[in-house]
């Protein structure tokens, strides 16, 4: 299911705000999960950011590669924060992931 226009238009704002030098790929990716209906009842900003939190961890990152040598999902995390935040400053994200954020 598609999520409205306005948050659709909401979502690409957010998303264009957060990551100015994404590439268009990893952008669509990240547009699409921040528009799924699991993430419907989340602010468009904390829903893209959710969605590129997710997605560079597991396309950007040695996260499935611990989760696959036995780490449990919490360690993989934390082990791959440094790798995030590299992609993160190299799209020019207006926020890093910290070690102490919550996530859904």
């Amino acid at each position: 299911m598609t999520a409205p226009t306005g948050r659709r238009r909401a979502i690409a704002k957010a998303l264009t705000a957060l990551l100015p030098l994404a590439p268009y790929a990893d952008m669509e990716k990240i547009r699409a999960d921040a528009g799924a209906v699991h993430m419907k009842t989340l602010p468009p900003g904390i829903a893209v950011w959710l969605a590129t939190i997710a997605h560079i961890r597991h396309m950007h990152t040695d996260y499935e590669k611990l989760l696959a040598e036995g780490y449990d999902r919490d360690s993989a995390r934390f082990f791959v924060i440094e790798q995030t935040n590299i992609v993160l400053t190299r799209w020019r994200a207006t926020r890093l992931l910290d070690a102490d954020d919550e996530e859904e």
